[in-house]
């Protein structure tokens, strides 16, 4: 029996002196008086979502107008939002789209992209460092959604950034299309 006290009295000191050794801190280093002693500090600064977009909800109308005429109007607001907290943080948004069709989609049933003209417009708001570049500033410099074309993009900064503009889509109508309601899509990405 006192062999088994003495056993639980060595326990308890032992337990006692590792807690005892955990608890005392450790030092980075010591500094003579009146000279500065610097202590490393640092922190993480962690990326966001990525860089996506966002477009409007479909369908959107752009008008009503008689074979051999033009449509045109704003479809809406487009966003680049990019939290990728990058170095160098630039980005290309594109746009494409498809033909037009109603009925059954027989020739003279499709509006063809080449018919389809786009224009970005300035940016209504950005955020963030560097330089915003519009695709296309104006109706006079539109461009054929016949193929992948450049709707808007950041060419220098770094940092979280974002970028808002509403672009406008042009459709000229050929003579020989029929009547009805055509449907087709404007596709944006960015990269």
């Amino acid at each position: 029996m006192l062999k088994s006290r003495f056993g639980a009295l060595w326990v308890g000191v032992s337990a006692a002196m590792v807690a005892t050794a955990v608890a005392v801190p450790s030092w980075a280093g010591t500094c003579a008086p009146s000279t500065t002693c610097p202590t490393t500090v640092t922190f993480t600064v962690s990326a966001g979502d990525g860089l996506e977009i966002t477009v409007p909800d479909g369908p959107v109308s752009i008008g009503t107008g008689g074979a051999g005429s033009q449509v045109s109007d704003e479809i809406g607001t487009v966003t680049v939002v990019d939290d990728r907290a990058a170095l160098t943080a630039t980005w290309i948004a594109s746009v494409t789209a498809t033909d037009f069709t109603t009925g059954g989609g027989t020739a003279a049933e499709t509006v063809p992209n080449t018919a389809v003209r786009y224009w970005s417009g300035p940016a209504t708001s950005t955020t963030g460092t560097g330089t915003f570049v519009a695709g296309q500033l104006n109706a006079a410099s539109a461009v054929v959604l016949d193929q992948t074309r450049t709707a808007f993009s950041k060419t220098t900064g770094s940092g979280n950034n974002s970028a808002v503009w509403t672009p406008t889509v042009v459709v000229d109508i050929p003579t020989g299309a029929v009547a009805g309601l055509y449907t087709g899509t404007v596709s944006h990405s960015v990269a």
